[in-house]
């Protein structure tokens, strides 16, 4: 497939994010961020599709993860936001309608991100995310911790990791199962070793807990776009009860219901585009 060019971004606080960019000619143009210990090729499809419909993107890594520089924090939601600020101004025209776009805890930081700089933002879509508010999920932290620690790598061949993800999403376009595999460098002795290390993993995650996302929303004057996985069964109407609280507090918002993963912007990246599309006309000048 091909390889689109990286930029090398360092944010006012001084941290390298590096972002995968793609050219356009419309007046309209969007930011992709992803979920937590994933990385910018996830937005591959989506964002290919959509550049060949003439729309120019900017897909990140966030800090610590990817090729973006390993920090030890903070990873407060109110500096994510600061980070993507300045990858918007670093990419951007002041005049470029941009459309935020993330997933999972990407979704929360897009919310917060619109919330702190509304004038630089004219829509968010929250792809499996933005809604998501652990400490209800949850009785506490140290439940949300054990239930939600990353699965441990050690000894995994990079060569077996890729053939079993390969297996696992085997009706899934070559863009995604590759965005997947970018989660993951190849270690000196050929192990898989994920980009976010399990320190900065449990640190994301205890933001998140802290998160409130439903504090934020009657506040959004944007509108967003949420595209929800019905997935996993076993809490489905939980996840449904709370993007319904979510959607309800948002002045301007629809929600759009998929059988998917919870990766459903890599799974059907050409679907999640055309959505993405239609959000974009309806805020370019």
């Amino acid at each position: 497939m091909r390889e689109h060019p990286r930029l090398r971004i360092t944010t006012d606080q001084g941290i390298g994010i590096s972002a995968v960019s793609r050219p356009g000619i419309r007046p309209a143009a969007f930011l992709f961020v992803h979920g937590l210990a994933s990385n910018a090729r996830l937005w591959d499809g989506a964002a290919d599709h959509l550049a060949s419909r003439g729309y120019r993107s900017v897909a990140v890594d966030q800090r610590s993860h990817g090729q973006s520089d390993k920090v030890d924090g903070p990873f407060d939601f109110a500096t994510l936001a600061d980070d993507l600020l300045s990858v918007i101004d670093r990419s951007f025209p002041p005049e470029t309608a941009v459309v935020a776009v993330g997933q999972s805890l990407g979704g929360n930081v897009v919310l917060e991100l619109a919330d702190r700089y509304p004038t630089r933002i004219a829509a968010i879509a929250c792809i499996d995310g933005g809604f998501i508010t652990l400490s209800r999920a949850f009785p506490d932290w140290e439940t949300a911790a054990r239930e939600l620690a990353p699965p441990s790598f050690d000894k995994v061949l990079y060569t077996d990791l890729e053939k079993a993800l390969r297996k696992h999403y085997s009706d899934w376009p070559e863009s995604g199962i590759l965005g997947q595999l970018a989660n993951f460098e190849v270690a000196p002795d050929g192990a898989a070793r994920p980009h976010l290390e399990r320190d900065h993993h449990f640190r994301l995650l205890a933001e998140m807990w802290r998160h409130r996302p439903c504090e934020i929303a009657p506040g959004i004057r944007q509108p967003v776009l949420v595209i929800a996985s019905t997935r996993p069964m076993s809490g489905r109407a939980a996840k449904k009860e709370s993007v319904s609280r979510f959607s309800k507090l948002l002045p301007r918002s629809r929600v759009i219901w998929l059988d998917a993963h919870h990766d459903l912007h890599a799974q059907y990246p050409r679907r999640t585009a055309g959505w993405l599309e239609e959000l974009a006309q309806e805020v370019s000048p």
